[in-house]
């Protein structure tokens, strides 16, 4: 049987619009036909289409026109104009991780160290009801880019949940490293927080889609988070901090360190840990502790493949692993950190059901839950810590 064609466009061009290329290489569900790329940056456009062999769109509602799938890979403060145009047009949207969030009034001098979490959280929550009530009115649905749910381990815990019926009692999870590249992300305005949403949201969505799953195998209706208790730092804009290089140091007003105390509807909790502040590469990781079952999902570093050089320069055009300081020792090399990642099974998926409708299991309810959870929590940590209801929609 032929596979059905859907017309792919992808907005951005930076790092995110990279790795959804790449990942779009691997989908076998359907025949993806990429008609283009839109970008604002002209140079990064012209360098990301020319290097692919892919045409450049001038404008944003051609390429919407051309396509039945939209890949929005731009910074967050862009999503939902994007998201809600596309929608409009009764497009499927692929949005990348954050969903949506504030970032500030527009001032010049905004700063996010400052601002009131209550204001952020209020914000956050109207944009992600305009989203939801594009996608109800729509023929698209929204696809959540958040690659841990299709995290080949967790999707296999998926299996062992709905198979065993068990119940999840607590899980505790991280993502970290050394810090951002980006000079974008140190700057709330563009990036829309710190650790917490930038990397807490990875080990948090897992958290809350499994805790969605359980509910679903066991009662018929997803189980969701009900109030958090979070607590943020800047622990390298600290005067006194001992800055030896190997630590990103380029934030201007997000924190670096963020520990999130979750409590679901049914009692049962989830911690959290995200920072830009361990050495060694990323440190990805979620453990589930159920009634009957215990499962740890490493999806990176694992012990898939490991290796030793007495120097680096042997590996010098060896590609171990994301943010490894050095490669000399011993590396946990990840021979297909997309595959392990889930940037593929996702991308898979989200096309299966493009063709052929299958429901997605990264969906709108799911970026809400995850979204409206860290916003709440921000307003918990500007509270040093003090539990916070979660607003459901």
């Amino acid at each position: 049987m032929d596979k059905k064609v859907i017309r792919a466009g992808i907005v951005g061009s930076g790092f995110a619009a990279r790795f959804h290329y790449e990942a779009l290489q691997r989908v076998f569900s359907a025949k993806v036909e990429l008609v283009g790329v839109y970008s604002v940056t002209t140079a990064n456009l012209q360098e990301f289409t020319e290097a692919r062999g892919l045409k450049a769109f001038s404008n944003l509602q051609e390429l919407i026109e051309q396509s039945d799938v939209l890949h929005v890979c731009t910074p967050p403060v862009t999503h939902e104009p994007i998201v809600i145009e596309a929608l409009r047009q009764h497009k499927h949207v692929i949005v990348e991780k954050p969903f949506t969030g504030y970032f500030g009034d527009g001032s010049e001098d905004f700063n996010g160290d400052t601002f009131s979490r209550e204001k952020g959280l209020e914000e956050t929550l109207k944009s992600i009801g305009r989203m939801l009530e594009a996608e109800k009115e729509s023929d698209g649905i929204i696809m959540y880019a958040e690659n841990w749910v299709y995290a080949p381990s967790i999707q296999k815990e998926r299996e062992v949940l709905e198979k065993t019926g068990a119940q999840i009692i607590w899980m505790h999870g991280e993502e970290s490293h050394s810090g951002s590249h980006s000079l974008a992300y140190g700057q709330w305005k563009f990036s829309g927080g710190g650790s917490m949403i930038g990397k807490g949201c990875h080990p948090l969505s897992a958290a809350i889609y499994l805790k969605h799953v359980e509910g679903r195998a066991r009662n018929g209706k997803a189980i969701r988070p009900k109030s958090i208790s979070a607590r943020t730092h800047a622990i390298t804009r600290m005067p006194g901090f001992k800055d030896e290089g190997h630590l990103k140091t380029t934030y201007k007003d997000i924190e670096d360190f963020a520990m999130l105390h979750v409590v679901f509807e049914d009692g049962t909790i989830a911690d959290v840990f995200a920072s830009e502040l361990v050495l060694g590469g990323v440190h990805n990781w979620i453990e589930v502790n159920t009634s009957n079952h215990r499962t740890i999902c490493n999806i990176s570093p694992n012990n898939a493949m490991q290796s030793y050089t007495p120097s680096e320069e042997y590996f010098r055009d060896v590609y171990v692993v994301e943010k490894t300081e050095t490669k000399q020792g011993w590396s946990s090399i990840s021979p297909d950190e997309g595959w392990f990642s889930g940037y593929q099974h996702e991308m898979d998926a989200f096309y299966r059901s493009a063709a052929y409708g299958e429901p997605v299991e990264s969906n709108s309810s799911l970026a809400a839950d995850v979204i409206a959870t860290i916003y709440a929590g921000y307003v918990s940590a500007e509270r040093k810590g003090t539990e916070v209801g979660i607003t459901i929609l």
